[in-house]
This record gives structure tokens, C-alpha cells and sequence, in this order.
């Protein structure tokens, strides 16, 4: 209005009913870059403080805030926690602040398929797969699974593809136990866990194990477990060399994790 009819500000605020205050008013909030970033300190650093502690730390330091909005930036940041680990899980992820992979051995997925022999027994199969590459270092069956067996897997695959940086759970008693958080806090890999009853917070390894159970489980009968590590081993190969991954371009996994066409160790 200023500009087309070439009036004044006093005019055309009365024109309008405006208030001439509220047009020539200044906002006086400073920005907040520098408060959204010590909070995220100080949650980085103290990964079981809530906003109300977070508020202690800050009023301590300074910061002339209300917890209102201490609250409000601590939501908007995604910073809430998760329900508690246990206490002795010291190498758990606590906080949903979860990023896609961008490399081989950044996040791996892991997770149990259940089936059985021919004859009734039952086999539990521990599968693991690289959300970057898709590739699956492991898919070991055994008659049971401990803590303990996890890590001897485990220690197994890494010696021939590497550590991962972090590796993807559920609530499982195998993967809460001491023996792979040990593993874990020993080798500086975190356990990332899924938050119960969310399968899509582990959505990687569930996509594999549909593939595993569609193309290899419910095609075979097997006769004993031998029999069952021969076979799986042979899919996991055809898997990891031979079958285009819709998912990475229709490439084969092994190309992405380990570049050059390097054969895929067996399991």
C-alpha cells in the first residue's frame, strides 16, 4: 500500500486499523543457535539427563531460560530418551538419534530366524546383514543360541570383514546379555537397541529374513544341521555375489562392501 498508493506509514495503518506501534516494533529474542547447542552437549555427555536436569545444568552456567522452553528445544531436538537399559548395559545407544549408514561396517543389523529339521527339531539361525551394502557377513544356525554363542559368531565374521561401528538389536535375552555387551565395550561397537514391540526400528534385518525364509528356508528340507549350514551357506553365497539387490541398484552386495569383486568369505 506504501509503494501503490504512495501514502504514509500513519495513513495507511489507519486506513488499516493497525496500530503504528506494532508496525515499527522490533523483535528483541535473540537467536538460540548457541542454547540448542549446549543442550546437545550436554546430552551427548550426560546420556541419561532429561530436560529438567539439562535446566539445573544450565541455570548453573547462566543461561537465563525457563524450563518451558528448555523443554520445548529438547523435544524439537529428538532428544527424549528411550526406555531405560539395563544397568549393565553400558555400550546401549539411549538416544533415537539414528542416521543412515554411509559405508561398509558403519551399522550392521542382527536378529534370530526360527525353523527346524525334517525330523521336528527345532534350529535358531543368527543372521546378520550391512545396511549400507546389504551385504550378509553371517546366517549361522545352531539347535540353541546363548550370549556367549552370539559373541563366538561374532568374533568369527569380524576377523574377516571387520568391526562394525554399531550393530542394530531387539530385546532378546542373547543380545542383552553380558557377554556381548563385554564383546561391545572390549571391541567399541555400540548396541543399538530397538524399542520394544517396533520391528521397523530394525526394518534391515526383517527385509533380509523375509528373503531368507521365502528363498532358502521354505525351499529345503533339512535332513540335520549339517545339512542345514551347507545349504544356508550356499544362499547366503548366491546372496552375497549372484542376486541383484533391488535396494542398491540392482547390484550385488559384495561390490559395495568389499570393491573389487573379492570373493565373499564363507560362513
Amino acid at each position: 500500500m506504501l509503494v501503490d498508493w504512495g501514502v504514509s506509514i500513519r495513513r495507511a495503518c489507519r486506513a488499516l486499523r493497525f496500530d503504528t506501534s506494532s508496525y515499527h516494533y522490533k523483535s528483541r529474542r535473540t537467536g538460540q543457535a548457541g542454547l540448542e547447542r549446549r543442550i546437545r552437549e550436554i546430552c551427548e555427555t550426560r546420556v541419561l539427563y532429561g530436560y529438567r536436569r539439562v535446566h539445573v545444568l544450565l541455570r548453573r552456567e547462566g543461561w537465563q531460560v525457563n524450563i518451558k522452553k528448555i523443554r520445548r528445544i529438547y523435544n524439537k531436538l529428538g532428544l527424549q530418551l528411550r526406555n531405560r537399559s539395563p544397568k549393565r548395559r553400558v555400550k546401549a545407544k539411549l538416544r533415537e538419534d539414528r542416521q543412515e549408514a554411509a559405508g561398509p561396517n558403519e551399522v550392521w543389523a542382527m536378529d534370530f530366524v526360527h525353523d527346524q529339521l525334517a525330523l521336528g527339531k527345532k534350529l535358531r539361525i543368527l543372521t546378520i546383514v550391512d545396511t549400507h551394502s546389504r551385504y550378509c557377513p553371517a546366517a549361522d544356525p545352531r539347535f540353541a543360541y546363548r550370549g556367549e554363542d552370539v559373541v563366538q559368531t561374532l568374533e568369527r565374521v569380524c576377523a574377516r570383514v571387520g568391526y562394525p561401528q554399531t550393530i542394530r538389536v531387539d530385546n532378546g535375552t542373547e543380545f542383552v546379555s553380558r557377554d556381548l555387551d563385554l564383546w561391545a565395550y572390549a571391541n567399541e561397537v555400540t548396541l543399538d537397541f530397538s524399542r520394544p514391540g517396533k520391528l521397523i526400528d530394525n526394518g534391515f534385518i526383517e527385509a533380509f529374513n523375509s528373503k531368507l525364509r521365502a528363498e532358502c528356508l521354505n525351499a529345503h528340507w533339512f535332513m540335520d544341521l549339517a545339512d542345514a549350514r551347507q545349504l544356508i551357506a550356499a544362499w547366503r553365497l548366491d546372496y552375497n555375489e549372484v542376486r541383484p539387490h533391488s535396494a542398491i541398484g540392482y547390484n550385488v552386495p559384495i561390490d559395495l562392501h568389499i570393491p573389487g569383486g573379492a570373493t565373499s568369505p564363507s560362513s
